[in-house]
């Protein structure tokens, strides 16, 4: 992996990944763009205790561009973007309108492919593997801030997801608080530790491994299923076997081994339906947060809103009113299901 680190036309940060040198990654950002001033305010719920992040200035984010003024594509002559070059493999940047900025953390954009109508399904294991060493650099970077306390890493796909930005990209959050999900992650895996004496991740792998009726797909180093408690319809988590708290953990063979499963993985998301248009998906990484997760377990969780080709799920007055989760697809059906799909 090659790295060239420069700046946009307001000073924001960007940062090229490439399979090897050589590439000319000199162009300037020609835009006369103003500096970006977000002031994101957290606060914290005291009925909860979860934080939440109020940043009233993303109302006036780009939504929904047409193809031929798509921010995210390589600029051409005399449309410029936020990628300056011409042509890219991964590009990773600050974002323009930010849910979280200065002492509340950073939010990135990460591109990983300049076709505008491709996806993370498209890319090659090659390309697939340099996203994932980009990834691994952003999440050893941001967590060396002071301010960062966890990394989130994620891609959304889809308009039925809530994607404003149809070109294929993933986001990364540094988060200056613990997420609620990963805080309700780290009371159960205390409380499993104190009742057994065993890590509770583990024990969720070698059980899934073990009932192989909810395993997906396996390789010698990770394996994908769909959880016990499922709370979507087709939901696979992907672990690898040992466990690591991030990704700037994970040795070679793991890093090697991963993109193929990846891609197989998402490509069968793709197929599940019979469609021609691909499948939303939210796919998220868990990594533990800088201090006190030493109980936890990196690894993805992958998940449409679909339930059926002309069906989704929402998140209706059980699981929005009362954080309740109902599945409409039995976790060992959706897996079966997965299996299949070819």
């Amino acid at each position: 992996m090659h790295r060239t680190v420069t700046e946009l036309a307001d000073g924001r940060e960007l940062i090229y990944y490439d399979s090897a040198p050589g590439r000319d990654r000199g162009a300037k950002d020609p835009r006369p763009l103003d500096r970006v001033h977000s002031l994101p305010e957290l606060r914290r719920d005291p009925a909860t205790g979860d934080w939440v992040t109020i940043a009233a200035h993303r109302q006036t984010r780009t939504y929904h561009p047409p193809a031929d003024a798509c921010p995210l594509c390589p600029s051409r002559e005399g449309r410029p973007t936020e990628v300056p070059a011409a042509d890219y493999e991964v590009a990773v940047f600050e974002n323009r309108f930010p849910s979280l900025s200065g002492d509340a953390g950073r939010c990135e954009v990460v591109c990983f492919t300049p076709e505008h109508d491709a996806g993370f399904a498209d890319l090659t294991p090659g390309r697939a593997r340099l996203v994932l060493d980009a990834w691994t650099d952003r999440t050893a970077e941001l967590s060396a801030r002071p301010e960062v306390r966890q990394v989130y890493v994620f891609e959304n796909r889809g308009a039925e997801i809530g994607v404003t930005q149809p070109h294929p990209h993933g986001q990364i959050y540094a988060f200056s608080t613990v997420t609620p999900r990963t805080a309700k992650h780290l009371a159960a895996a205390a409380a499993h530790r104190a009742a057994t004496g065993r890590n509770l991740f583990e024990e969720l792998l070698a059980e899934a491994r073990a009932a192989t009726e909810r395993v997906v797909l396996a390789g010698e180093h990770w394996t994908a299923f769909v959880p016990y408690a499922a709370r979507w319809p087709y939901e696979v988590h992907l672990y690898p076997h040992r466990r690591v708290p991030d990704l700037t953990a994970l040795e070679e063979a793991e890093r090697a081994e991963f993109p193929g499963l990846y891609l197989e993985l998402v490509r069968r998301f793709d197929r599940l339906f019979g469609l021609p248009s691909p499948t939303p998906y939210i796919s998220a990484w868990h990594q533990a947060p800088i201090v006190g997760g030493e109980e936890l377990a990196l690894h993805l969780e992958l998940f449409t809103v679909r339930r059926t080709a002309d069906k989704l799920k929402y998140l209706a007055g059980t699981e929005s009113g009362m954080d309740a989760f109902m599945n409409d697809v039995a976790p060992e059906a959706a897996a079966r299901r997965l299996r299949e799909v070819r």
